[in-house]
């Protein structure tokens, strides 16, 4: 049986020290940037900007093409608050609002177009109408995707329907 001088016990009393030290150190460390992260998160019920946006003309679509059926297969009505979108998910919904008079509604992405070069985005006449162009063929508008929280809080059997209508169903 081996005995430690006391030199040699004493370096490894060092030893160990060092080691439970480094490993408090650490513990501490990575306890404490845990806390900070935790601190940092935010309400999942607050609103968050819309991160896709664009920007550019609408147009509108009525009359013509009552009835036809659209991308989603339903089909068109001018009186609902829908649009055409080329590349956006049908069901997708949008916050348009008119940039030349600052009105803005929500309507829902249900078919495919819009057909004229040019337009990003192709409205119900009751869209256009809500938006306040639809004496004019086009408007500039900003088209924010919404999700999430926000949509889900939506009235969906309604939200295709401007308020005046919805209201004398």
């Amino acid at each position: 049986m081996q005995t430690k001088t006391p030199c040699k016990a004493r370096n490894h009393y060092r030893s160990f020290t060092a080691a439970a030290l480094a490993l408090l150190v650490t513990v501490a460390g990575v306890t404490a940037s845990a806390a900070a992260g935790s601190h940092e998160q935010t309400d999942p019920h607050a609103h968050k900007p819309s991160h896709w946006i664009q920007v550019g003309k609408a147009s509108w679509y009525g009359r013509r093409f009552q009835g036809h059926r659209t991308a989603s297969g339903e089909p068109f009505d001018l009186n609902m608050l829908t649009c055409a979108h080329r590349t956006l998910p049908i069901g997708t919904l949008l916050k348009v609002t008119n940039l030349t008079n600052r009105r803005s509604i929500m309507v829902r992405v249900n078919d495919r177009g819009p057909v004229p070069t040019g337009v990003m985005v192709d409205l119900s006449w009751a869209a256009a109408r809500s938006l306040g162009f639809n004496k004019r063929g086009n408007t500039h508008v900003r088209l924010e995707k919404i999700d999430g929280p926000e949509a889900a809080q939506l009235n969906w059997p309604d939200l295709g329907r401007p308020q005046k209508m919805a209201a004398s169903r």
